[in-house]
């Protein structure tokens, strides 16, 4: 079994995150109240962190703990498919109907540089034909490699009906759903956990609210598409 050098693939994780945050290791010590030798260190993979360290960076990044291990195997049923260079990752579905929100949206995968492919349909009744009608629909519907990102607001059928109606069918119960909301107090909400949408995103979209929804998906590490010095420092 090939062994893994846990501190360099850690330091990997780290600078991967603040580079798309878009931060030199000076304000990200500056955020984490580190040395910036401290924080050159550990992108190096040449300290062994406390945990208070780790709470610390991640923090400093507007991420969980969880974000900054990367996960280059997962396990049996994850809705991540392909090797671990992410050739062949998650497919996004966003059911969006405005215009201006489907651009934010693509604009804040193509920032945090995820390489996914992502389908858009433009209101409810489009989403539900998506999934179960038409040609390959069955497919798509038992097909475990999804995530949607749901509007609640949409046209001709509802966010909410479409969500209650995927999790009432067995065969896309088990795919992950993501509300997208112009408000984070809203009723429809709690309704929408009750039904079994595992985040919310307050719309627009962005890099931060991406990466707060996603480590609850597992998906956050897989959904990167690290640069090629990357990969080859954490394989």
């Amino acid at each position: 079994m090939q062994q893994i050098d846990v501190k360099k693939v850690f330091g990997t994780s780290v600078r991967t995150w603040r580079n798309l945050l878009g931060i030199s290791q000076e304000e990200l010590a500056e955020r984490a109240d580190l040395h910036r030798t401290y924080v050159s260190d550990v992108e190096r993979g040449a300290r062994n962190l406390s945990l208070e360290s780790i709470q610390r960076l991640a923090r400093a990044l507007e991420i969980s703990v969880s974000s900054l291990f990367p996960q280059p195997e997962l396990h049996a049923g994850s809705p991540v498919r392909g090797d671990r260079h992410g050739k062949n990752l998650v497919d996004f579905i966003l059911v969006e109907d405005s215009p201006n929100d489907v651009e934010l949206t693509l604009h804040a995968f193509k920032k945090a540089r995820l390489s996914n492919r992502v389908h858009v349909v433009r209101d409810g009744a489009e989403a539900l034909d998506y999934f179960f009608k038409g040609k390959n629909a069955s497919l798509r519907a038992a097909n475990r490699t999804h995530v949607i990102l749901l509007d609640l607001k949409l046209p001709k059928v509802s966010g909410l009906e479409v969500l209650r109606r995927l999790k009432a069918d067995k065969r896309t119960s088990n795919i992950p759903v993501v509300i997208l909301t112009a408000s984070d107090d809203n009723y429809d909400i709690a309704e929408c956990r009750r039904l079994g949408a595992v985040n919310y995103i307050v719309k627009p979209v962005n890099f931060q609210t991406l990466s707060r929804a996603t480590p609850q998906l597992n998906l956050n590490w897989a959904l990167l598409k690290p640069a090629k010095a990357d990969v080859r420092k954490a394989c």
